[in-house]
């Protein structure tokens, strides 16, 4: 079975490869997708100035390579944002990814799953899972992609920078005795890069929609505390940076506050810009003044340094 799935992904990488974008696609599960129901649910993909996906049934993640002369062996996994809801795959994925390889960094987008009871069993758990997975698949592929496998981060923004924050907040080193080899390795990130993330599900200034779509419009209370990550930083959570936008409406920049606050308890290396313009979702766009432009070079500097 093993050896026939290899056989496969061997094959689907190649097949997948793309003249234009120089990226491969491979799906994240090598059999059994956890938690997934039958049903008749199809993947929709909306182009609209930002290309959209919504009912992710199979998780994927999308690898750019940067030159090998020009490789750091840095990596970063993106979560594109869209409130649990829906994925901006370009726009806060791909587009991410592209200019990560400007700079020598792999980049990969993972196309993870969105909350369905209609799909899922757990729908609640299925973007942690997914991320976990990419994580430990990256990590399996690291030599082969010409990355270092200590140096593997995740990035995301706003519902995606909920998924990246509890992917640092919720991890474990793997299972050596385990016979798929994806299982064996840590599903630690080496750092995080948050994008003006959902981190607390506190009702008070949460990201309603993105707590609904994960948890449930009446969730328990011991899952509000299990996502809200600002609790939940370990004292081994990676080093992060953040950035966010103090006229943020959607999501307010408290969420980002509190979490540095709780990296900084926890004597974890954290560097954090914020922006009196920008409001919420500009990615790698630059409003009038500029104001947004200071974070991609801060975080290239950040990352150089690590």
């Amino acid at each position: 079975m093993n050896q026939l799935f290899l056989v496969f992904s061997f094959v689907f990488i190649v097949g997948s490869l793309s003249a234009q974008n120089q990226s491969l696609i491979m799906d994240i599960y090598p059999g059994e997708i956890p938690f997934k129901k039958i049903s008749q649910v199809k993947e929709v993909i909306k182009t609209d100035g930002i290309t959209i996906l919504s009912n992710v049934q199979t998780p994927q993640i999308q690898v750019f390579l940067p030159a090998k002369n020009a490789a750091t062996g840095q990596a970063v996994i993106i979560c594109p944002g869209g409130g649990y809801g829906v994925l901006a795959y370009d726009w806060e994925g791909t587009d991410i990814a592209k200019w990560l390889n400007s700079h020598g960094i792999a980049g990969i987008v993972l196309k993870y799953r969105l909350p369905s009871a209609e799909t899922q069993t757990s729908p609640h758990l299925v973007p942690m899972s997914d991320g976990q997975q990419a994580i430990r698949l990256v990590r399996l592929h690291a030599e082969e992609w010409n990355i270092a496998p200590d140096k593997i981060g995740i990035m995301g923004f706003s519902a995606g920078g909920h998924l990246a924050s509890t992917l640092g907040t919720h991890f474990d080193s793997g299972n050596p005795g385990a016979d798929d080899r994806i299982l064996q390795q840590s599903c630690r990130p080496d750092f995080m890069i948050l994008g003006y993330p959902v981190i607390s599900f506190n009702e008070e200034f949460t990201h309603i929609g993105s707590r609904n779509n994960l948890l449930g419009k009446n969730p328990e209370t011991r899952w509000i505390n299990y996502f809200s990550n600002e609790q939940q930083i370990r004292a081994d959570s990676p080093p992060t940076f953040l950035f966010h936008s103090q006229d943020d409406k959607a999501v307010p920049i408290r969420h980002s506050l509190l979490f540095y606050e709780g990296l900084l308890e926890r004597q974890i290396p954290a560097e954090m810009h914020l922006y009196p313009l920008g409001a919420h979702g500009f990615s790698l766009s630059i409003n009038k003044e500029g104001t947004q432009k200071g974070w991609m070079n801060s975080c290239i500097n950040w990352m150089q340094h690590l």
